[in-house]
């Protein structure tokens, strides 16, 4: 079924033409919802809410663009408001206080699985995690991170820098564990 045929369908409340284009989108939805989220079960929350915004402003879709990138935006955005409303992403340290970097080496990223990144970037703190995501992933520069979350461009910056620290760490640990079995 191609995308117009999708996007009409569900527009006339066909409930089956709504189930294929979740079931077309939902997988890659849920990819950046576990990015976000701190488990699958908060990911599977922000997924089911950022559908049914798909759903409510499908009318608002203007054919411009990827619809794809156009659902994304909606999901990404329902993650922040998420955890915005959660008030998770607090952890205001000054970026003076931030020194010296850790490099794991090259042997350990190589080594370095998809879903273990994806579960290593789970376990951050959620502020961390959220400013990582939105920098890192999705390309948002700190000023508009820092617009979406409500707080200052260094906090922005600090918080990234303590997830990429974080992030470094668990990968070093990862590779001292495997060397020791």
């Amino acid at each position: 079924m191609t995308e117009e045929r999708l996007i009409k369908g569900s527009l006339e409340g066909n409930a089956r033409v709504q189930k294929k284009l979740y079931e077309r989108y939902s997988p890659a939805m849920y990819g950046i919802c576990l990015r976000y989220a701190g488990n699958p079960d908060e990911a599977a929350d922000i997924l089911q809410e950022g559908f049914i915004k798909v759903f409510t402003r499908l009318e608002d879709y203007r054919y411009e663009g990827s619809f794809e990138g156009w659902i994304r935006k909606i999901i990404i955005n329902t993650a922040i408001n998420h955890l915005v409303r959660q008030k998770k992403y607090h952890g205001q340290e000054d970026l003076e206080e931030v020194q010296g970097e850790i490099y794991p080496s090259p042997s350990a990223l190589e080594k370095l699985q998809h879903r273990d990144l994806i579960r290593l970037v789970q376990q951050l703190p959620p502020g961390y995690r959220m400013v990582f995501n939105l920098y890192e992933i999705e390309g948002y520069s700190h000023k508009e991170i820092a617009e979406m979350m409500g707080i200052s461009v260094n906090t922005s910056k600090t918080q990234l820098l303590h997830a990429r620290r974080y992030l470094q760490r668990k990968i070093m640990e990862t590779e001292k564990i495997s060397v020791i079995k």
